[in-house]
């Protein structure tokens, strides 16, 4: 049996070290040292989750389990850890939080000060190591002597990478290909980098004349939809299960010939003239839970589908884009997909654009015809283009504001996460664009993500995803990213994203390249 310790370790020189291939290779190593029964739970713990999901265990209470006294030395196992978290997580019914509280406090007392961190990181889920899911593929595939697209695909149509990384080290080849996309077993959509204008996706996706798909960007809900024969299901971005909230949508997927599909997409709400409305009107269907079939009829909702993951008994979301498209043509009529254009010319490429905008839409999306879905994964394959650059961000923290807006949080600290630390970078801070009801609300949610303050200023845990519009991004030594938001505005909260689905610092300087290389050629 390994020690908790002997992890924690791991963890630490991991998170000391900003090389990349230095993290596999320390990651890959542990993982090779483990029993057959620690190689899942340990791969979880270094990516910064535990098998048993969310256990009950408020922020609260884990600062007050934090002052536990510490063991002079390590004595818990890997094991004794899985089964002691297995444990709070099964704790129920009345008198569940205090004894919760009381398990969680005699885990600490049994734990190094090392120990204790690593765990506390772990449980409110702030583990910054750099060791995050993409760093573990890597590692799993090193540890495992087998090629890494494996251990991604596996990875992509599997919520457990404890149970990936256990297939891969026992199992090799033969037991990640038992890993397949499954019907109502939704995966995390794939998600896009940002192209400045429709030139920059074509040169960077077409290459030296190949074409390029673009289509309509719709400022909507992403959506997910799972079907089996007369059993048709929808889920949200984040995985969650919204069949109810939408039944014209089901109606309309139930309609599709094929038997089984799983299809991806965008759910908007749009006016009597067949227009767009915005995504907060959109987001009140899903918010639905009672009256639907009343709100149905004044603010009805479409579904709009881009992508075919599977069709009957294949599975086909490792293909090339160009099949995926081919098959959902087959499968869904004209009406029911965003419109699209396979191109290389940027006259036509431009032109669609416009015409996106004109018909209410944010942009286009550029994605790369000969691309694998990669799901979870913001992978350059994948660009969009919008009128105003715009990111996605986490806030990092608020200060308190003045005037009017005094007793509010108001002015917000940006951040988008290293992709290479795991860690936070801070971009700039802005008070714009926020109405009285969104200084209410964030002032809310904010202080129950307080984790510490000073005078002017309370600092969150990053788990709050905001949109951003900003006129350009400038070089800043105040920040530590070296890059600052410049004439920055709210534009919305993303309550439909978690932290992990912000943009990253890689989509940052793609648009400073962008910018400084559209100065340069102005000049």
């Amino acid at each position: 049996m390994t020690l908790i310790g002997a992890l924690v370790d791991t963890s630490q020189r991991v998170g000391a070290t900003p090389a990349r291939l230095a993290k596999i290779e320390e990651l890959a190593a542990f993982l090779r040292t483990l029993p057959a029964d620690e190689i899942g739970i340990a791969a979880d713990y270094l990516s910064g989750d535990i098998r048993q999901g969310r256990i009950g265990i408020g922020y609260a209470t884990l600062q007050v389990a934090a002052a536990a006294e510490v063991a002079p030395a390590a004595t818990l196992t890997i094991r004794d850890v899985d089964d002691e978290i297995a444990s709070l997580a099964d704790t129920r019914g009345s008198g569940s939080a205090e004894r919760r509280a009381g398990r969680l406090r005699e885990l600490l007392r049994r734990s190094t000060a090392a120990e204790q961190q690593f765990l506390l990181h772990l449980l409110v889920g702030e583990l910054r190591q750099g060791a995050l899911a993409g760093i573990m593929v890597d590692a799993i595939a090193a540890a495992a002597r087998v090629p890494v697209a494996l251990v991604r695909r596996a990875a992509m149509f599997s919520r457990n990478l404890g149970a990936v990384a256990r297939a891969a080290l026992l199992e090799g080849a033969e037991g990640l290909g038992r890993f397949q996309l499954e019907l109502f077993s939704p995966v995390s959509p794939m998600l896009a980098q940002t192209a400045a204008d429709v030139a920059e996706a074509l040169r960077e996706l077409g290459g030296s004349g190949g074409d390029v798909a673009f289509e309509w960007k719709l400022d909507g809900a992403r959506v997910q939809m799972h079907k089996r024969a007369d059993e048709v299901r929808l889920y949200t971005r984040g995985l969650n299960d919204v069949t109810g909230a939408a039944p014209e949508i089901v109606d309309l997927v139930r309609s599709f010939p094929a038997r089984a599909l799983i299809l991806d997409g965008e759910a908007i709400a749009v006016d009597a003239s067949g227009r767009p409305h915005p995504f907060q009107i959109t987001m009140r269907r899903f918010g639905r839970r009672l009256g639907v079939e009343a709100v149905r009829a004044g603010l009805p909702i479409k579904a709009f589908f881009f992508d075919c993951l599977r069709i009957d008994e294949q599975s086909i979301a490792d293909r090339p884009l160009r099949e995926r498209y081919e098959t959902l043509a087959a499968a869904v009529p004209q009406a029911a997909r965003i419109p699209r254009l396979v191109t290389s010319s940027e006259p036509a490429a431009r032109a669609f654009y416009e015409a996106a905008l004109a018909a209410g839409h944010e942009g286009l999306m550029a994605k790369s015809l000969e691309a694998s879905y990669q799901a979870g994964d913001r992978g350059a394959s994948w660009l969009k283009i919008k009128r105003a650059h715009t990111l996605d961000l986490v806030v990092l923290a608020a200060e308190w504001g003045h005037g009017r807006r005094r007793g509010k949080l108001s002015n917000l600290h940006l951040g988008a996460r290293d992709p290479v630390t795991g860690e936070y970078v801070m971009l700039g801070k802005t008070f714009k664009g926020l109405t009285d009801a969104m200084l209410e609300w964030q002032t809310q949610q904010l202080l129950a993500l307080e984790t510490s303050r000073d005078q002017w200023t309370v600092y969150v845990r990053p788990e709050l995803v905001v949109e951003v519009a900003f006129s350009d991004l400038q070089a800043s030594s105040r920040y530590p990213g070296g890059l600052a938001l410049r004439l920055a505005r709210v534009k919305r909260y993303r309550d439909d994203k978690r932290a992990e689905d912000a943009d990253t610092l890689d989509s940052v300087h793609r648009i400073h390249a962008a910018s400084a290389g559209a100065q340069g050629s102005a000049r």
